[in-house]
């Protein structure tokens, strides 16, 4: 995982690049047209030295560095226009509009704003044409500054549309989750309140023939009240929703039994369970998320890596820490699953994860192996 995202931030950082150079090479030819040109050119310069610094402070103020800019070109065209100056549009000015244009497109909120703020750009650009050039060349320029507006606006709108889809599959992914980890915790909350009836009875029946017997049965059902509170503060802290009723909590044979079905229907999978890991050792809830882990984590295989040759997978204590491993090698995805995504399962599964205070991760290994790792505090 941090092999991908060190990739991630280096193509990021090389487009940035890029992206700078362009914009310094626009600036230089802006540059070339105001040293070779009269009167009021220079100002265009001036707007493109000002549209680089807004485009490297865009992340910061999105909307005010686009604001800035708005005004100085307005200003510039407005100028030349009124003295009667003839020019050119400025390529630096124009590629920074474009820029910034793009990102409010992509992630001002809400989209209204970013609807107006895109329209107001294309009256800035065709303000440009008309404002500094003569009749005949304003036309050309016009269709020019229209064409990229237009693909810029485009192709921001798809980003833009990509990006709540996302959302929205996201939200509803961690909305079902939530909704089945309300269900455990009816089932987990009935568990040891069951636990804690059974004790008290007994200890009822006891104190009338043993008092003394009575203080270790009082341990006990504090114990469970305990356990139980604990258990529930751990899932409430994700919960947003009602609902209730499920099936009973899961145990370590359940793990071996998955791993033994999915062994039978598709690769093998080698499950191994470290020394000092029991069904005691766990809390209830930890159990019943391993299991939603390695069941996800397997399904994925099935789904993106049809053609693994064997899982290997293990449960292991470390310390204070127990950690969940699964991982497939010669993994070659089919291509007809790969265009289509994917990943909402794990983003389910790392907020179940992280309600119980660990976290997960999924990536390439450096021997070349998937791997999701899930690792869990014991309490």
């Amino acid at each position: 995982m941090r092999e991908s995202k060190r990739v991630v931030y280096w193509i990021r950082r090389l487009s940035e690049i890029a992206m700078f150079g362009w914009l310094g090479l626009m600036l230089l030819a802006d540059l070339a047209v105001a040293i070779t040109s009269a009167g009021l050119q220079i100002l265009v310069f001036c707007c493109g030295v000002a549209g680089i610094a807004a485009v490297a402070l865009r992340r910061r103020f999105r909307v005010e560095t686009l604001g800035i800019m708005f005004g100085l070109s307005m200003l510039t065209s407005l100028i030349m226009g009124f003295s009667g100056t003839t020019g050119m549009p400025g390529a630096a000015e124009t590629g920074a509009l474009l820029v910034l244009s793009l990102g409010v497109i992509r992630h001002v909120e809400p989209v209204r704003t970013a609807a107006i703020l895109t329209g107001a750009g294309l009256i800035v650009l065709m303000t440009e044409a008309f404002g500094r050039s003569s009749s005949v060349e304003a036309l050309a320029f016009a269709f020019l500054l229209f064409a990229a507006w237009s693909t810029v606006a485009g192709v921001g709108g798809y980003l833009r549309f990509q990006q709540e889809r996302r959302k929205e599959a996201v939200h509803s992914v961690r909305r079902a989750e939530r909704l089945e980890l309300a269900r455990e915790l009816h089932d987990l909350v009935a568990h040891h309140i069951t636990g804690i009836v059974v004790q008290a009875q007994a200890a009822r029946t006891v104190a009338e023939t043993s008092p003394a017997a009575v203080v270790p049965a009082l341990d006990a059902i504090a114990t469970a009240g305990g356990e139980a509170l604990t258990s529930m503060r751990r899932m409430v802290t994700v919960l947003r929703a009602d609902e209730a009723s499920r099936s009973p909590g899961t145990s370590l044979a359940d793990l071996r039994l998955l791993t033994d079905r999915f062994s039978a229907e598709g690769p093998k999978v080698a499950f191994e369970i470290g020394q000092g890991i029991d069904d005691r050792t766990l809390a209830p809830e930890v159990l019943t998320t391993l299991h939603r882990v390695l069941l996800e984590a397997l399904t994925n295989v099935r789904k993106h890596a049809p053609r693994a040759a064997w899982v290997e997978a293990d449960l292991r204590r470390y310390d204070a820490v127990v950690v969940l491993r699964v991982r497939n090698y010669d993994s070659a995805s089919d291509p007809r699953v790969s265009r289509l995504g994917g990943g909402f399962g794990l983003v389910g599964m790392a907020e179940r994860v992280e309600a119980l205070g660990g976290h997960l991760d999924a990536g390439l290994t450096p021997e070349g192996a998937w791997e999701i790792r899930a690792e869990f505090p014991l309490h």
